[in-house]
This record gives C-alpha cells, sequence and structure tokens, in this order.
C-alpha cells in the first residue's frame, strides 16, 4: 500500500464499535480501512451478556465473524497495526502514523474507535480469574453474581455506588480498599451501611482457586475473604491520544466529545464506543459504531451526517 493512496475511511479500533462503523461505511460503497493493535477491553472476557439473538457469547467469536463479514465487501481492509499519531492536513485529509511502519496512511475521514484501558489490580493470580470469575461492570456481569458472596476492590469514592448495584444480584458484598483509605465521604459510607456492605480497609494479597472456581481474597492481615465473584473499579481511561492530537474537544470525563451523529468537533473525524460518553457495554458500542459509520458515509457523500456549517470544509 504506497504512501500516495488516499482512503475513502480509516476506522482506527478493531473492536465492536470499529468493525460496525466498517461494515457500514463498506455498506454505502466506500473503500476503508480498520486498524486493529488487538488491545480488546474485554479480551480476557469469556463470555459477553445481553446481546440480543446471541447470549451468551464469547467476544473474540463475535470479533471474529464481523471480521469475515466484513471480509465479504469489496475494497475493505482490516490491517493488525497500531496508530500512533495523527494530524488533519490544510486540505483537510488526514495522516496517520503506524507503529513500526515507514510509510504514513493518508484518509478523507477517521473514525474514532479507540476504546478504553481499565487499571487492573496489582493481586496475586488477577489474571488467572479475570473475565471468568473476575469483572470491571456490573451491569454487564451482575447477573452472574445473583445469591452469590461478592468481593469488591476499590477505594474511590465511586466504589460505593458501583458496590451497592450489586447488592441487587449477590448475597453479600465486601469492598476491600487494596490497602488504600476508602476515599468515600460520610455520605458514602452511610450508603453503604444501608444496603450492607461492609468495607475493609486491607491489601487484598492473592486470589485463591482455579480459574472459573474462585474461592476467596487473601487479605495481608491473613483473612480469607470467601467469595466466588469479584469485581473492580479502579480507573477506567479513555484511549483519546489520537483525539488530543486531531484537535477534538474531550467531556469532562476524559471521553471523546460527539454529537447525535457521533461527529467530533474536528471537521471529519468521527468517533464510537467506549471512548465516547454513556454506557459501557458491547452492544451500546456496536450501536454507537453504526451510528459513525453511517454519519461518515453520508459525509463522504455530502449528504449531512456532520456539524452544521462544516458542509464546505468536507470536500
Amino acid at each position: 500500500m504506497g504512501k500516495e493512496r488516499l482512503h475513502d475511511a480509516i476506522v482506527v479500533g478493531g473492536g465492536p464499535a470499529g468493525l460496525s462503523a466498517a461494515t457500514w461505511l463498506a455498506r454505502y460503497r466506500w473503500e476503508v480501512l480498520v486498524l486493529d493493535n488487538g488491545a480488546y477491553r474485554n479480551r480476557w472476557v469469556e463470555q459477553s451478556h445481553g446481546y440480543l439473538g446471541a447470549d451468551p457469547l464469547p467476544p473474540a467469536s463475535l470479533l471474529e465473524r464481523a471480521r469475515a463479514q466484513l471480509g465479504n465487501y469489496p475494497a475493505t481492509e482490516v490491517r493488525d497495526a497500531r496508530a500512533q499519531s495523527a494530524r488533519r492536513e490544510d486540505d483537510g485529509t488526514f495522516t496517520l502514523e503506524l507503529e513500526g511502519e515507514r510509510d504514513p496512511l493518508r484518509a478523507r475521514r477517521l473514525v474514532l474507535a479507540t476504546g478504553v484501558t481499565d487499571r487492573f489490580p496489582e493481586v496475586k493470580g488477577f489474571f488467572d480469574h479475570y473475565g471468568a470469575s473476575v469483572f470491571h461492570c456490573p451491569t454487564c456481569d451482575g447477573y452472574e453474581a445473583s445469591d452469590a458472596q461478592v468481593a469488591v476492590l476499590g477505594w474511590s469514592a465511586e466504589i460505593a455506588e458501583f458496590a451497592a448495584t450489586l447488592t441487587g444480584w449477590a448475597s453479600t458484598v465486601t469492598v476491600v480498599t487494596d490497602g488504600h483509605p476508602f476515599e468515600g465521604d460520610e455520605q458514602a459510607r452511610r450508603r453503604l451501611a444501608e444496603v450492607g456492605v461492609e468495607v475493609l480497609e486491607d491489601d487484598a494479597t492473592e486470589l485463591v482457586g482455579e480459574r472459573g472456581s474462585l474461592e476467596g481474597v487473601r487479605l495481608a492481615s491473613g483473612q480469607l475473604l470467601e467469595c466466588q465473584l469479584g469485581f473492580f473499579s479502579i480507573a477506567h481511561l479513555p484511549n483519546t491520544g489520537l483525539a488530543e492530537e486531531l484537535g477534538c474537544e474531550l467531556t469532562g470525563e476524559g471521553c471523546i466529545e460527539v454529537d447525535h451523529e457521533a461527529a467530533t468537533t474536528v471537521a471529519g473525524v468521527f468517533a464510537a464506543g467506549d471512548v465516547t460518553p454513556g454506557l459501557q457495554l458491547i452492544q451500546v458500542a456496536a450501536a454507537k459504531g453504526t451510528t459513525a459509520g453511517v454519519a461518515c458515509a453520508r459525509s463522504l457523500r455530502g449528504e449531512g451526517g456532520i456539524r452544521p456549517g462544516w458542509e464546505g470544509h468536507l470536500s
């Protein structure tokens, strides 16, 4: 692929949002390249839930099928590559530099579906259980906690509502702050007390049991906190590096700001998935990708799908 080639659209991110956007661009008969670095947020997860018509479904299977189906459309390509920088040229096109590659890529439009990076607990055995018995999303996996003993790892003020949500399924919920002081105020502590959640300001040292059969969390004090499932919430960081390079505005929560048609504040750049505001669910990411793909495709036709007043800048 020569450096002079101008793609109609490049989608950065090969998860549900990115592949959905690419599919709809392809259905509008635009030539589209997907850059996929493989760093999917749920790559450790064995089953995703609640996807209409496919509940449960291994996320890897969903992406494999989506890639194969995208390949049925002419002029589409998925490349295993990492975009490390991006800029908008004076003529309104975009240039992307790829990690480990000399020649840059050029495109008329960009869709950013770069996702979120979670900060994980530093606990022995964490990745032996993550995705099978330990999860980061109560909405996604709370049902599987029905009538179970649950441990929640985290210490921020937000962990109070996170843990309280789980009491709608679990028999017991205990917060372990992993050696940090709990950052919630008295109101947060009252909220936890009201729903029967205990807070242990102790260090979690090890997850005990085999994958799929979590037995408990070993604490620094020596206590084994028995549980069948674990959840964690430490930090969830939207991957906005490319967006910031391009000058896209971010929300107060650090997500890429988009309008109702997934357009960012930079002409010709669209965004979708967990890197944008809203629910972070696989089916929502796919839906946001559809919105971004259709809007991007329509903008290439000059049919809208862009912020008012931008039409003259997107030819």
